[in-house]
């Protein structure tokens, strides 16, 4: 487990709403350490939709970008949340892809706090999307913040 604010990566993704305003949780933590350029950047693009994500810069951060992804909050399974999950990863992905000088990313467990995603079912839906890209990058992270989660990507990683 690491502080996703100050990992050394090329970008980071913050675990977003739609209005990309700051929020709790990662996304809070994130805003924080950024400083206030960080929010009227990340406003500007906004609204972002569930299963979308934006790129702006990391301002205050060790990261030179912050890619802002919307999960979706969970409602039992049945509004397509997984497919939204799995849409929040590959934009960030093709976010970072389109920038050249990003090869190395940071991953929170996107919609797992607040947006009560079931940590399990978000764990296999992280690790598959990076897995699928890990060829384009130097490195990729799961920047985990408990236990539970921490023991899940182990898991699923070592398979």
């Amino acid at each position: 487990m690491a502080d996703i604010t100050t990992i050394e990566t090329d970008a980071i993704v913050n675990a977003a709403n739609s209005a990309l305003g700051g929020g709790g949780g990662v996304d809070g933590a994130i805003h924080r350490r950024a400083g206030p350029e960080l929010a009227r950047a990340a406003m500007a693009l906004a609204p972002c939709a569930a299963g979308g994500a934006v790129i702006t810069a990391g301002f205050g951060l060790a990261a030179r970008y912050v890619i802002h992804a919307v999960g979706p909050v969970w409602y039992g399974g049945h509004r397509d949340e997984a497919a939204m999950l799995t849409g929040a990863y590959e934009r960030s992905f093709a976010l970072a892809r389109a920038q050249s000088d990003i090869r190395s990313i940071a991953f929170p467990a996107i919609s797992t706090g607040a947006y009560r995603f079931p940590k399990d079912a978000a764990a296999r839906i992280a690790v598959a999307a990076m897995r699928a890209h890990e060829s384009a990058f130097a490195r990729i992270v799961a920047c985990l913040f408990d236990n539970e989660s921490a023991r899940l990507y182990r898991t699923l990683v070592n398979r």
